[in-house]
C-alpha cells in the first residue's frame, strides 16, 4: 500500500469514528443479540487487558465503554454503533480467563464467547488483544483456535505499548508473529496501540474503514 492510500485511509477512519457512537445493546446471552445489521466488529481479549479503554479512545468518547480495575467487570456483549447508520457496529465481549466472579459465570461468559464467535454471519472481524507486557497466554491461544474454525477473520493488538519498552516491544512483536503463523486465520501483521498515549489508534481505525471499504463495495 501505497502512502497516499494510508494517509487516504488514516483520514476515513478519522471521520469515522468521529462521529457520535453511542451504546444501543448489551446481551447476557446468544438469545438476547440484537438483529443483525451491517458490519460487525468485535473486541476480545483477557479480562483487564484494556478493551473498553481502547473503544473509548477510538471514538474518542472517554464514558462510552465502561472501564474498571477489576477484572471481568464487562459479563455481556455490549454493542456500539452511530444511530442512523447501521454500517457498522462495535461489540466489547466479556473479557476471558481470570475474573473476580464464581467460576459457574466466568464459564458461561466463555460459552457466550465462543457461541458469539461461530455462530454470528455479521461478525466480519475480531480484534485479539494481547497485552504487550504479558504477550500471549494459554488461554488466548484457546480463542484463536475457535477463531480459526469459525471462518471469521483475526488480528492481533498489542495494547498498553507505551508500559514496554521499545526493544521488548519489538521482541513482542516478533514472538507473537511466530506464534501467528500456526493460525491460518490471522493476518501476520501485529498492530501495537496506546489508549493513554493514543498510539496506533490512527492505524488501527484506518484497518477497520479499510474492512468497511472492501466488505461495502
Amino acid at each position: 500500500m501505497n502512502d497516499d492510500k494510508d494517509a487516504k485511509l488514516i483520514e476515513v477512519g478519522r471521520k469515522l469514528f468521529a462521529r457520535d457512537w453511542q451504546f444501543i445493546w448489551a446481551s447476557p446471552s446468544i438469545e438476547t443479540l440484537p438483529p443483525m445489521a451491517g458490519l460487525e466488529i468485535a473486541f476480545a481479549g483477557r479480562s483487564n487487558v484494556g478493551k473498553s479503554s481502547l473503544i473509548n479512545a477510538l471514538t474518542g468518547r472517554n464514558a462510552l465503554a465502561r472501564t474498571s480495575h477489576t477484572p471481568g467487570r464487562t459479563q455481556e456483549l455490549i454493542f456500539f454503533e452511530v444511530p442512523g447508520k447501521t454500517e457498522l457496529r462495535l461489540v466489547d465481549m466479556p473479557g476471558y480467563g481470570y475474573a473476580k466472579a464464581p467460576k459457574s459465570q466466568v464459564a458461561s461468559w466463555t460459552e457466550l464467547i465462543h457461541k458469539f464467535l461461530l455462530g454470528r454471519a455479521s461478525l466480519a472481524r475480531v480484534y485479539v488483544l494481547i497485552d504487550a507486557r504479558h504477550g500471549l497466554k494459554e488461554v488466548d491461544h484457546e480463542v484463536l483456535k475457535t477463531l480459526d474454525r469459525s471462518a471469521v477473520s483475526y488480528q492481533i493488538v498489542l495494547t498498553k505499548a507505551d508500559q514496554v519498552k521499545a526493544a521488548e516491544l519489538a521482541e513482542r512483536i516478533a514472538e507473537t508473529g511466530v506464534a501467528l503463523a500456526k493460525h491460518p486465520a490471522a493476518f501476520p501483521d501485529v498492530l501495537t496501540t496506546s489508549s493513554r498515549s493514543g498510539s496506533g489508534m490512527a492505524e488501527l481505525r484506518a484497518a477497520m474503514a479499510k474492512l468497511l471499504e472492501e466488505r461495502t463495495k
